[in-house]
């Protein structure tokens, strides 16, 4: 359930934290620039940050609501663990690259030993044991 319809719980929550990050003196305009009035942007904040938006409520007015300067440390606190879950998603994507090249390389390796097992002559030949030196014996008997 949506407090607006055609915009998801997500895509208000997103809204409402991508307005609250605007600079001072330029929200008005980033406002206009979306298409949204500010008393529907009003309605969105309290829900994010006063009510419930995932289920649709949104708290009386006259209410405990949530400061500006605490809106302003949640955003900011929300800003460093997208830092960090970017720096990670950069790290991990790097480690991702490094072992999808040592794949390659491996690969390259195997083929390698499998075109040089090709080449070598066949195993089952029959060879002298070093430690037999006399000549080859035969199985006539000696009666």
């Amino acid at each position: 359930m949506s407090i607006s319809p055609g915009f998801s719980t997500e895509q208000i929550r997103e809204f409402v934290h991508r307005y609250e990050i605007q600079p001072y003196g330029q929200k008005a305009f980033w406002l206009e620039e979306q298409g949204v009035s500010y008393d529907r942007l009003r309605r969105w904040r309290s829900a994010v940050f006063d009510g419930d938006l995932d289920r649709g409520l949104i708290p009386r007015e006259g209410g405990v609501v949530t400061p500006p300067e605490k809106r302003t440390g949640i955003e900011r606190q929300r800003a460093r663990e997208r830092a960090a879950q970017e720096a990670e998603v950069a790290r991990l994507t790097a480690r991702v690259r490094e072992l999808e090249q040592t794949i390659e390389t491996l690969g390259k390796a195997i083929g390698l030993l499998h075109q040089m097992s090709e080449q070598e002559p066949a195993v089952n030949q029959p060879t002298n044991d070093p430690s037999d030196s006399s000549t080859p014996r035969t199985t006539s008997s000696d009666s």
